[in-house]
């Protein structure tokens, strides 16, 4: 499996929230299979969007798209820092 870590500021999280859960169709389609959304300690508008993708390329494909930048701008995305991973292990303690 391969993973996505996006760590970004949203001018007001209820807002970005919405935006999120109204592209999980087009997310799905992608090829995000698995979400997690996070947020910072002491920081609610300081939010972590961790993802597992069927491919690395096809979340590159799907973040860098024209069509993201706009549903970005209109979630109040600040600087997104995309890191793409790609799982050595795995396991449960």
């Amino acid at each position: 499996m391969q993973y996505v870590l996006i760590i970004h500021e949203v001018e007001d999280y209820k807002s970005w929230k919405k935006v999120f859960d109204n592209a999980a169709d087009i997310r799905k389609q992608a090829g995000e299979r698995t979400y997690q959304v996070l947020k910072y300690e002491n920081n609610p508008n300081k939010v972590v969007h961790f993802s597992a993708w069927i491919l690395i390329d096809a979340a590159k494909h799907f973040f860098e798209s024209p069509k993201l930048v706009e549903i970005r701008k209109e979630a109040g995305v600040k600087s997104p820092e995309f890191i793409y991973l790609d799982q050595l292990e795995s396991g449960i303690l």
